[in-house]
């Protein structure tokens, strides 16, 4: 079963000054990214079948993050270079107080259209997953990923989303991510969320008071991802804690993109068991298969480094 991620491919810069801000910083490290870049990634260096679909600059950056995804064994045909735009920037700093020194500068990922999504052939594409918060930013991208929604839902094509909350993409419009958000959450199969992003969508204070709520107003299969604590599964009005295994991390980049990424490849390969028919024993054993890919992730520095090292035996 053929996967197709849609969302933003970027060139994240990270300043490698630790506690200088970005006017201070003169190290830069660069890194492609992008949460559904990464997804894609994930789930090629398991072994699926996936496509991305994302518009990058046709400039240098463009060209390597396409050439990134195609080593990875990425289909890139929807991957499309604009010649009107640059590649998505995002540079980062780390300060000695934990906050981040940020700039987002958007180009090209932005510009992904509803005719851009037409194009792409869906005959053969049994799950379509949406991950990241960009492409709630204002802007073509905006109106393809709902249109892209709509096509799912008409084709009744298994839905997955991550909503990849960051603070600093809507630092005075957080009710819009939500409102956004919950219109997905309400239509699709499958979404995998933090207990920070839980409770942000709920409203909600505590993770118990957050779970309660996606239960009764979520109807799909959810994931609550704890850190080393595990993971919260939410399947049919009831809750379950699947164990992580233990790592000693290096960084963290990433690993929520290879938990997507690991349980879009399982449920990829069903042999014939239709995903809605999966029993409570074949969920645990996907998420406990998401949570090792998730924490191996952790064990190299960057997402991308880490996917090389990302293969199916894990589960084993």
């Amino acid at each position: 079963m053929k996967i197709l991620c849609i969302g933003e491919a970027l060139i994240d810069m990270i300043c490698t000054n630790k506690g200088m801000t970005l006017a201070e910083g003169s190290d830069f490290l660069k890194k492609t990214g992008g949460a559904p870049t990464n997804v894609a990634a994930a789930i090629a260096a398991l072994g699926g079948e996936v496509e991305l679909a994302a518009k990058v600059g046709k400039d240098p950056f463009g060209k390597q993050l396409i050439q990134t995804m195609e080593s990875f064994g990425v289909g890139t045909h929807a991957m499309l270079e604009d010649p009107h735009h640059f590649t998505t920037f995002a540079f980062v700093s780390l300060m000695h107080d934990g906050e981040r020194d940020f700039v987002f500068n958007r180009g090209a990922d932005g510009q992904l259209s509803i005719d851009d999504v037409d194009a792409i052939n869906l005959n053969n594409v049994g799950i379509i997953h949406f991950g990241s918060a960009t492409g709630f930013l204002p802007g073509p991208l905006q109106a393809a990923y709902l249109h892209l929604l709509q096509k799912a839902l008409h084709h009744k094509i298994y839905i997955s989303f991550d909503p990849n909350y960051r603070h600093l993409l809507f630092p005075n419009n957080t009710d819009s991510f939500v409102s956004q958000s919950w219109h997905f959450l309400r239509n699709c199969n499958f979404f995998k969320v933090s207990d920070e992003e839980a409770m942000l969508l709920t409203n909600t204070s505590t993770l118990e008071a957050a779970t309660a709520f996606l239960l009764k107003e979520t109807s799909g299969v959810f994931a609550i991802t704890l850190g080393k604590d595990g993971t919260l599964l939410g399947l049919n009005g009831k809750q379950y804690i699947i164990e992580s295994i233990p790592v000693k991390p290096v960084d963290t980049t990433g690993a929520g993109d290879a938990f997507v990424g690991a349980v879009l490849y399982q449920l990829s390969h069903l042999n014939g068991t239709t995903i809605q028919q999966l029993s409570l024993d074949e969920w645990n054993k996907i998420i406990l298969n998401a949570n090792k890919a998730g924490a191996r992730t952790c064990e190299y520095m960057g997402a991308m480094e880490a996917f090389k090292y990302l293969n199916n035996q894990i589960f084993q």
